[in-house]
């Protein structure tokens, strides 16, 4: 099989800038692994890395669909596979770097996933119901499945796969030999991390980010499923938020929580090597990836 190098991380961890540094230092590019970065022209709000910052590194999976298009969870692992391999092909290394850990998941384990198409009407009638109850739907179904019950568009989409007769829990099948290197801190300096960065990507323009996509065509349904910093922002363009101030304390809680799940999320996964970040992160990952491409990490 060959070798994909992961980098994963919560929300403000660094691990775009890391996965930069680590592409260039082994020859290699990067596939974005982001639910949202996705969307073109959704760039300040999901934190997509600027062409700046990429340092020559060539990026994979950013601004592949216009917003408000469907994509799955299946449709980011048809594409990433298609770019992993073309990587291998051309003798570069690479690196899957993200935070939506469905679908680092789904490379990196190799879900069998289903390419069947949505059924619209069932979708629909699933948009009338509360997320509380999608949620008890599904627990009905599914008793004891480990998922977020805030998490409205993952719900849905299981709540579809077993409509259409599919598992809740696809089989895996790996494709690739896998190092999953993790970039995490301690609460404080994360929190610390997620405010600095609120704060920095406010000042540069992401309310008028999301006045922009409105104004473009992107509907308020589509930005508020998205979450965080869209579904925010919308409602308080829509009057949900008194003020700007009150919004950007309440989105600093969201983002902070949201942070804490994928923590979650990704301790579940013991094969993840976590970086001191403390220490040289860089120079760690490095001694890592270097046993792992001669066949001796792990």
């Amino acid at each position: 099989m060959h070798k994909l190098i992961a980098v994963v991380g919560t929300n403000a961890s660094g691990k775009s800038s890391l996965g930069v540094r680590l592409a260039r230092a082994f020859d290699g590019e990067i596939v974005s692994a982001d639910s949202r970065q996705v969307y073109r022209g959704m760039d300040l709000g999901s934190g997509k890395i600027r062409p700046e910052d990429m340092m020559g590194v060539k990026h994979h999976l950013l601004d592949v669909v216009e917003p408000g298009e469907f994509f799955s969870m299946a449709d980011f692992q048809r594409l990433a596979y298609r770019a992993i391999d073309d990587i291998c092909a051309r003798g570069k290394i690479p690196f899957l770097v993200g935070g939506t850990g469905l679908y680092v998941e789904s490379v990196t384990k190799g879900y069998e996933l289903s390419d069947k198409a949505p059924d619209l009407k069932y979708r629909d009638e699933l948009e009338t119901l509360s997320t509380p109850e999608l949620y008890s739907m599904l627990m009905a179904k599914q008793p004891g499945l480990d998922i977020d019950p805030n998490n409205r568009n993952r719900v849905m989409r299981v709540l579809e796969k077993l409509h259409d007769g599919d598992s809740a829990l696809p089989a895996a099948r790996p494709r690739y030999d896998v190092l999953t290197l993790g970039v995490r801190w301690d609460r404080e300096t994360l929190k610390k991390r997620i405010d600095e960065r609120l704060d920095r990507r406010t000042a540069e323009g992401m309310i008028d980010e999301v006045r922009r996509l409105r104004a473009e065509g992107a509907g308020d349904e589509f930005l508020l499923k998205l979450g965080l910093e869209y579904r925010y922002i919308t409602e308080y363009l829509t009057g949900v938020w008194p003020d700007e101030e009150t919004m950007l304390k309440e989105l600093s809680l969201a983002i902070k929580r949201f942070a804490k799940r994928q923590v979650t999320w990704f301790k579940r996964d013991e094969s993840i090597y976590w970086l001191d970040m403390t220490a040289n992160p860089y120079e760690e990952a490095c001694g890592k990836i270097e046993e792992f491409l001669k066949g001796d990490a792990l």
